[in-house]
């Protein structure tokens, strides 16, 4: 299939050609048309298949079809951290490059009073986060009884933080009927079921990639390590190979990140630390940096680099392994996107392994376990799960009475 095919209007398909989409990737194939036809949709696909573009090309076709001047946002986009309300407020500039519908972004990490200035402009698309539009709402600074389709991103991520009773409360704002449209990188659980239930009419229901699949341009391998300092090395020589053009390092814990920046920088490599307690300007300060390669490594934890939408991201690599399988994917859909190939990383002490082990359970498949000459570990990854999992037999204790007949006969 083919973008022309999709009966978009010639202004949008010129956007799309201005930024070399060559074709419809599997979700955008099968929700466009459905958006299109006005109909609600519950859509799970894996991170980096192209999700944005298939709920920002319908409602840029759906405001081109119904034009009107109401002044106030008609289309509300949803999205759980800034950093993804800023990468989808991109890409709704990109293609609507040649429209003329205002958008107006609202995230925390700015002074309110900013914020509800451009809300007093004309605005036909709003992106915001749940938080800072409720806060904004409070204020009587936005309008939301025009909304006429509303798109909730990554929906399994704002569960997670908690954001549903905020989301629930936008919606009873919006006076209305509308069209609404809930995107997921995965569908399972009964949380995105009841959410869906609540916000959705009937919704076609499109499910590109299984809950446990990632983008099929990942390579993924496995190094194991002995120690700290054996991991360092590991990841210093991964770093320094020339296939590594650009890379973002996952650590669980901030303090663990700054940790591993400093120590990479000892080795004058250039790398830089993204957490969640940056002040925004300072994010997107080293994001820009980091797309623009001026720095190679980006050391992130996992709320700082949600929402990360960058190409030419050549490896991710998991110095601490993700609790979850669900978080593991979303970790791995940084590299790998757009048609383009990718390696993720593992780097795996022992006290790994029981994360590994869920990873893979989650994944339904054992991941490669790969040697760097030179730095080949100590041990084998079957010898340590074999040794994780024998049972330590319990110690023999003494018999009290045993113990006290034999002292009297000593006597």
């Amino acid at each position: 299939m083919t973008f022309e095919e999709l009966d978009l209007d010639p202004i949008l398909l010129s956007a799309i050609e201005q930024q070399k989409y060559h074709k419809p990737t599997p979700v955008q194939e099968a929700a466009i048309p459905i958006l299109l036809e006005r109909q609600d949709i519950l859509a799970g696909a894996a991170t980096g298949t192209g999700k944005t573009a298939a709920f920002v090309l319908p409602a840029l076709q759906y405001l081109l079809d119904e034009p009107q001047r109401s002044n106030q946002p008609r289309v509300l986009i949803l999205a759980p951290t800034r950093e993804l309300a800023f990468q989808i407020h991109k890409v709704v500039k990109q293609l609507g490059s040649y429209c003329e519908f205002p958008s107006v972004i609202v995230t925390g990490g700015f002074k309110m009073s900013q914020q509800t200035d451009l809300l007093d402009q004309p605005c036909d698309i709003l992106v915001a986060t749940p938080g800072r539009l409720a806060k904004i709402m409070e204020e009587d600074a936005v309008d939301l009884s025009h909304i006429e389709m509303l798109i909730i991103d990554e929906a399994d991520r704002m569960l997670d933080m908690g954001q549903g009773p905020t989301v629930r409360a936008l919606i009873e704002a919006i006076p209305g009927d509308f069209q609404a449209g809930l995107f997921s990188a995965t569908l399972s659980g009964s949380g995105i079921e009841k959410f869906a239930s609540e916000i959705l009419d009937e919704p076609e229901i499109v499910q590109i990639d299984a809950p446990n699949q990632k983008s099929e341009q990942v390579q993924q391998l496995v190094y194991l390590a002995n120690d700290k300092a054996h991991k360092q090395a590991l990841l210093t020589s991964i770093l320094k190979d020339a296939s590594c053009h650009s890379a973002i390092v996952f650590c669980n814990k901030k303090e663990r990140a700054i940790e591993v920046t400093d120590y990479l920088q000892s080795k004058n490599l250039s790398a830089q630390v993204l957490h969640g307690d940056f002040i925004q300007a300072v994010r997107m300060e080293k994001m820009q940096k980091f797309q623009n390669g001026k720095i190679k490594i980006l050391v992130a934890t996992d709320v700082a680099a949600r929402g990360l939408d960058m190409l030419n991201i050549t490896h991710v690599i998991n110095y601490d392994i993700p609790f979850r399988g669900d978080i593991y994917i979303h970790r791995i859909g940084r590299t790998g996107r757009a048609q383009q190939v990718g390696v993720a990383i593992n780097l795996v002490e022992r006290h790994d392994l029981v994360n590994l082990e869920r990873i893979e359970y989650h994944l339904q498949q054992n991941l490669p376990v790969e040697k760097i000459a030179g730095l080949e570990p100590n041990f084998t990854l079957k010898e340590a799960l074999k040794k994780a999992t024998t049972k330590k037999k319990p110690k023999k204790t003494a018999n009290k009475s045993g113990a006290k007949k034999a002292a009297k006969k000593k006597r």
